[in-house]
């Protein structure tokens, strides 16, 4: 019995022995990093996270390009603004292809816009492009269908009559029924259990990612449908998710009649599975269309509600910037009148603010490619296949770009007349042929959320609130803030 123990100790040790020289061989390939264990790469380095604060500071000792391991898969990490829009934009054709990432090749697939590549991508993506403008993107229909749901945030707050309250849920919905109604063509009630039940279980698909589950997943993903724990539920959840898409499908196939215009994406995808049927090439089809559907849904829900609900909290601890905006808001448009995106152009300082909480909070760390051949770039060799990762936080964060990159400072955004300036350096989007497909409509919906709710209240904490605000955050696949409690004073 003893001499098994031993001869499986040994054997044990000497596996882990030759995975270690092989990550160290294998490695000097790819530009320095920290060094990685066997089977766990960087893992526990990195606290078995990949966050925007761990990836700048080992920027520190291994310079802006760098690699870390994820259990056997090296990852290289680019950081600083003109490195990362480098690798997005002059280098696009090289850095072309989206890594599959186990979870998101489970729960997505090859399908949709967000995780394929090639021909695929370009079909998806130019229809996705094209069916926003014919929903209205740019134009007041759809400006006014944003300004409808942030009234009814509106309403529910003015319920709360000035008493503490968690914003999240409320905040989710109507963001939420935004993109409800240009994916499904109506909006759902915040009443409905069913579609309450639906933004809970798309929260945790969404933050997923993030957790230590969620790297271990990616990590040793062939063990795991063998074993039990988190992401079990996570892929029930989508499961329900999904159902849902499928079951709006089915609704508008035996409710549209032949020959109707259609209303919205999931009616423009029929109509494009039906014209391309006969082509062998065509990458229209229902699996295709729940994709979409799920890709529209997620982001359009995740982004910017996570965007505003950061922005409700930088306004409670700046009460000085909170009060400027309201100053200009009131200095500058007529009690009744109804805001819309382009009054952005008469409101400067307010629109610097807007811009500030996207910088400062930075939801996207940043944005995975993969090498299509071996190449050199900024002076180091990287292998075909490789992941790139640009990290949108360093150049969001740059001191070169940014005067005082780690404080919220609208002025980042303002020359010294007060006038509003666009910075280079801003890029939260990411930049590139692969930049965010629903940038625009985020921007819009932020812009008119954002003014709508300080035109109504003043934001601040609960009084004798022994609480302070923190400045942790929970990682997901965006950057949330901690759940907190705001009172919205009407003014």
């Amino acid at each position: 019995m003893l001499s098994a123990v031993l001869v499986l100790s040994v054997l044990a040790l000497s596996l882990l022995i030759a995975q270690f020289l092989k990550l160290q061989w294998v490695g000097r390939r790819f530009p320095p990093g920290p060094t990685p264990l066997p089977f766990l790469g960087n893992l526990w380095t990195l606290n078995f996270r990949i966050d925007r604060d761990n990836l700048i500071e080992l920027a520190k000792p291994y310079g802006n390009i760098y690699t870390v391991w994820l259990g056997q898969t090296p990852i290289v990490v680019i950081n600083g603004y003109e490195a990362v829009r480098n690798s997005l934009t002059s280098h696009t054709d090289v850095f072309a292809l989206r890594p599959g990432m186990p979870y998101f090749q489970k729960i997505f697939g090859e399908n949709g816009i967000v995780f394929s590549n090639g021909h695929t991508w370009k079909q998806q993506r130019r229809f996705g492009l094209t069916t926003l403008r014919n929903l209205g993107l740019g134009k007041r229909s759809l400006e006014m269908r944003i300004l409808e749901e942030a009234q009814h945030l509106v309403k529910f707050f003015a319920v709360q009559e000035g008493k503490p309250t968690d914003p999240y849920m409320s905040v989710v919905n109507s963001v939420s029924n935004v993109i409800c109604a240009v994916v499904f063509g109506h909006r759902f009630s915040t009443d409905d259990k069913l579609f309450l039940r639906l933004i809970k279980s798309v929260n945790l698909v969404t933050r997923f990612p993030g957790t230590t589950w969620g790297w271990i997943y990616d990590v040793f993903s062939p063990l795991m449908p063998l074993l039990p724990g988190p992401h079990k539920k996570v892929f029930g959840c989508w499961e329900e998710v999904r159902s849902f898409v499928r079951e709006e499908i089915k609704l508008h196939r035996e409710r549209r009649v032949a020959g109707d215009p259609p209303e919205d994406l999931i009616d423009y995808f029929q109509d494009e599975i039906t014209k391309t049927k006969n082509d062998p090439t065509s990458v229209f089809y229902e699996n295709s269309l729940i994709t979409v559907g799920l890709e529209f849904f997620l982001a359009g829900i995740d982004t910017t509600s996570t965007s505003l609900l950061w922005a409700l909290l930088y306004m409670v601890e700046y009460p000085d910037v909170q009060e400027k905006v309201q100053k200009e808001l009131d200095a500058v448009l007529e009690p009744s009148e109804i805001i819309c995106y382009e009054d952005r152009k008469r409101l400067p300082y307010t629109n610097a603010v807007i811009h500030e909480v996207q910088r400062y909070a930075s939801i996207l760390t940043g944005v995975g490619r993969q090498s299509l051949k071996d190449t050199s770039f900024q002076g180091f060799f990287i292998p075909k296949g490789t992941i790139i990762f640009g990290n949108l936080t360093s150049a969001l964060y740059d001191p070169e770009h940014w005067e005082t990159p780690r404080q919220f400072n609208p002025s980042h955004f303002l020359d010294k007349e007060g006038k509003f300036v666009n910075k280079e350096a801003f890029m939260p989007f990411s930049a590139g042929h692969r930049v965010c497909l629903g940038e625009q409509l985020a921007r819009t919906e932020l812009f008119m959320f954002f003014t709508s709710l300080l035109r109504a209240f003043t934001f601040h904490l609960p009084r004798n609130e022994e609480k302070k605000i923190s400045s942790d955050y929970v990682l997901g696949t965006t950057v949330h803030p901690l759940p907190y409690q705001i009172c919205a004073v009407p003014r």
